[in-house]
C-alpha cells in the first residue's frame, strides 16, 4: 500500500477490525457495531484488500487473527486509543459550549424512564417525543441533534452509541382473559388470541426481528392495526379487543382491565442507543456519558 493508500484508510475500518478480533465472530461482532454480517464482512474483506494481508484465518467455529492480524492490531490499538482520548477531550470542550441541546426521546419505552433526564442535563433542553423511526428521520434532518431510540432500528449514515439499557418485552393482555391468571406466558399460547401490532414498513429491522422470534417460537397470531397512542392501545386492550407485546417498562402503568405477564424464552428485547449525525459525534459525546450514567443507576 502506498503513502496515499494509507493515509486515506478510514479509521472505522481499522475499528471494525478492532471489534472482531475481540470477538472472534463475525455476527457477535455485527451485533456490538449495531449492523448487519454481511456489510461487516466486506468491510474487514475491503481491510485486508487495501493491507495486502489476511487479517483473520475463517473456520466453522468462527474466526482467529493470522500472525499479521495480530500485528496489525498491535499497530492500530494506540491509534484507537488516542481516538478515545481526542473524542473526550473535544466532547469536555463541546459540553462547555453547548447551549442547547434538541433531544429527541422515544416513545418505544415508558416515559418514566426518562424522568430524571433533565435534570441531569445542564443546557437549554428541547424534548421531542416520538417513534424511533420518526426520531431517527429527524436527526438525518437535522432538527434533531440526538436522538435516544429503541433498537434494533435502521439507522444508515448516523453514529450510534449503544446504552446499557435493556428491556424484555412482555404481554400486555386483557384482565378477564384466562391466560391473564398465568404467572408468565409462551408466545405459542397465544396463537389464538388476536395480536396489536404495527405495519412492516414503519419500523422494518424491528418487524424482522421480531418476526424472525415468532417463527423460532411457533407464535403466527391474526394482527389487528396498532393504534399510535399508548393510551388508546391500552383502552382496547383492557376493552378485550386483543393483546400487545410492549417493552418492559410500561409495566408501571397501572390501566384497569391490562395486565402485565412477563415471556418464556422468547428473547425479545429491545436496547437504549443514541443516535446523531456524525459531524455531531464529538460535540455530543458528553451527552453518552450522562445516558450511561443515568442508566446504569437504573440497576
Amino acid at each position: 500500500m502506498t503513502s496515499a493508500q494509507i493515509h486515506s484508510l478510514d479509521i472505522r475500518l481499522l475499528r471494525y477490525f478492532a471489534v472482531v478480533a475481540e470477538e472472534n465472530n463475525m455476527s457477535r461482532a455485527a451485533q456490538r457495531l449495531f449492523m448487519s454480517q454481511p456489510p461487516l464482512s466486506r468491510h474487514i474483506r475491503q481491510l485486508e484488500e487495501r493491507l495486502g494481508v489476511t487479517l483473520f484465518e475463517r473456520h466453522s467455529k468462527g474466526l482467529t487473527l493470522t500472525n499479521d492480524g495480530v500485528r496489525v492490531l498491535e499497530i492500530i490499538r494506540p491509534l484507537l486509543a488516542q481516538q478515545e482520548k481526542t473524542y473526550q477531550a473535544l466532547s469536555q470542550l463541546a459540553q462547555t459550549e453547548a447551549k442547547s441541546l434538541r433531544l429527541g426521546l422515544t416513545t418505544a419505552f415508558e416515559q418514566g424512564v426518562f424522568a430524571a433526564l433533565e435534570a441531569q442535563i445542564d443546557v437549554s433542553l428541547q424534548i421531542i417525543r416520538h417513534s424511533s423511526p420518526e426520531l431517527v428521520r429527524q436527526v438525518r434532518r437535522g432538527k434533531l441533534d440526538a436522538a435516544l431510540v429503541a433498537l434494533p432500528l435502521e439507522t444508515s449514515n448516523l453514529v450510534v452509541s449503544p446504552l446499557d439499557w435493556h428491556e424484555p418485552l412482555i404481554a400486555a393482555l386483557p384482565a378477564h382473559w384466562p391466560e391473564a391468571e398465568m404467572a408468565s406466558l409462551s408466545l405459542a399460547l397465544l396463537n389464538s388470541r388476536p395480536l396489536f401490532w404495527f405495519r412492516r414498513e414503519r419500523n422494518p429491522v424491528f418487524f424482522d426481528y421480531t418476526r424472525q422470534i415468532f417463527q423460532r417460537e411457533g407464535y403466527a397470531p391474526s394482527c389487528l392495526e396498532e393504534p399510535l397512542e399508548h393510551d388508546v392501545l391500552l383502552a382496547r386492550i383492557a376493552h378485550g379487543d386483543g393483546l400487545s407485546i410492549l417493552p418492559s417498562s410500561f409495566a408501571a402503568i397501572h390501566r384497569q382491565g391490562v395486565v402485565f405477564r412477563p415471556l418464556q424464552a422468547s428473547n425479545l428485547c429491545v436496547t437504549a442507543g443514541l443516535a446523531m449525525l456524525p459531524e455531531n459525534a464529538a460535540r455530543f459525546a458528553w451527552l453518552t456519558s450522562i445516558l450511561s450514567e443515568m442508566f446504569s443507576s437504573f440497576k
